[in-house]
């Protein structure tokens, strides 16, 4: 096991090791308004005493010091603040009433409680910067109004921000559940894919198989091959799936495979004779490269429409029809079984998870896509899917 010790250098470490309780963000807010405060009083003090008191000008810095814990104990840091600042209004002479430090405190206590603790601390605030060895108990409406329309400023601007950050949180929050809620349809198309595609072929060799095992074992042999292969190509995309679930885990060291794409068409459709439901592959138009997740989507279309046409076309051939177009990409995948479809009779509609992910492959890319039997005899799936002019990318 491997213990990994804190760098010294690093920011809020010091060379011992242990944290400081503040960041080097705190200790820069720190110090900037330390330095405004200062400012300030050297240039009201010179203006109106004619001189600048050194303790005065210590005890505007050391004022300022508790603001170094204000993200960890905004409380405690805003009322040492607080006392601070009435120590020196009782000890020197000054205009300067709600000055930085206060400001900062204040918004730190607004911004991180409750609405009673942001109020008590608003009221608290404005008191002890009236407090003055000149005015007090009356200080001047001038005075007054303008702290307590400092207060007001600061109590306004934190609220807002208050209210900004959580919308935000909220909007990220909702995107992020859009997200998830997308993925998790684009896995479930998936699986349901994997699934109905591979397992029907693998329960249909298995079953010709069983059948030829004793009067023809070459054709046996052929259909276990098959089944293997096809059991493997269905444990092959699984485990992408599953990569894409824990992504983020652990490091794979055994590159996945690409996904597929139409150049597999072609596997597709010799797996579908092999299954036992005939099959032929028409390409139109000048072939062009797809981007991957079209390719996919065109890919995932053809996979559960013949699937569906081994279900329910019964003894049929099955005609698969690629067309390139300037604009886009159709396919068509159509039987001529005496079947209805896998949606039920008379309409390419229904609950059934194949048409529906289909659909919503096709309408991710900005498609369509129409299903239904066909006239004659038959079903037809045919998905149409628009490409920019430029797009081209690898199939």
């Amino acid at each position: 096991m491997v213990t990994k010790r804190p760098d010294p250098g690093a920011p809020g470490i010091p060379a011992g090791g242990e944290a400081l309780p503040w960041t080097r963000d705190d200790a820069l807010v720190m110090t900037g308004v330390a330095a405004v405060d200062l400012i300030g009083f050297t240039l009201s003090s010179q203006s109106e005493q004619g001189d600048v008191p050194v303790a005065g000008c210590f005890l505007v810095v050391v004022a300022a010091l508790p603001l170094l814990v204000r993200r960890r104990t905004p409380v405690l840091s805003f009322a040492a603040v607080l006392l601070l600042g009435l120590v020196l209004h009782l000890n020197v002479p000054m205009s300067q009433h709600f000055n930085a430090a206060v400001v900062v405190a204040l918004y730190t206590v607004i911004r991180s409680r409750r609405t009673a603790v942001a109020v008590a601390a608003s009221l608290a605030a404005v008191t002890m910067s009236l407090v003055d060895t000149a005015s007090w108990p009356r200080p001047p409406v001038v005075d007054i109004v303008g702290t307590v329309s400092a207060a007001a400023v600061v109590v306004i601007a934190a609220t807002v921000m208050n209210h900004w950050q959580r919308d935000i949180e909220a909007r990220r929050r909702l995107l992020a559940d859009q997200a998830v809620a997308a993925e998790r349809r684009r896995i479930a198309r998936e699986l349901h894919d994997i699934v109905a595609h591979h397992i029907t072929t693998m329960q249909l060799m298995s079953g010709g198989a069983r059948a030829n095992l004793a009067r023809d074992p070459e054709v046996a042999r052929e259909a276990l091959v098959t089944l293997e292969a096809s059991g493997r190509v269905a444990l092959r995309e699984m485990r992408q799936l599953l990569d894409v679930l824990r992504a983020g885990d652990e490091w794979e060291s055994e590159p996945t495979a690409p996904q597929p794409g139409v150049g597999d068409l072609e596997r597709l459709v010799a797996e579908s004779c092999r299954a036992g439901l005939p099959a032929s592959l028409d390409v139109r138009g000048e072939e062009r490269g797809l981007p991957p997740s079209v390719g996919l989507s065109l890919f995932r279309i053809v996979q559960e429409a013949l699937t569906n046409a081994r279900k329910y076309a019964g003894d049929a051939r099955a005609h698969v029809r690629l067309a390139y177009a300037p604009d886009g990409v159709t396919v068509e995948v159509s039987d001529d079984g005496p079947g209805t479809g896998p949606a039920g009779p008379g309409n390419g509609s229904g609950p059934g998870y194949g048409l529906v992910g289909m659909r919503e492959r096709a309408v991710l890319h900005g498609g369509t896509l129409e299903a239904g039997p066909l006239d004659g005899g038959g079903f037809r799936v045919s998905a149409r899917l628009p490409l920019r002019a430029d797009a081209g990318a690898l199939r």
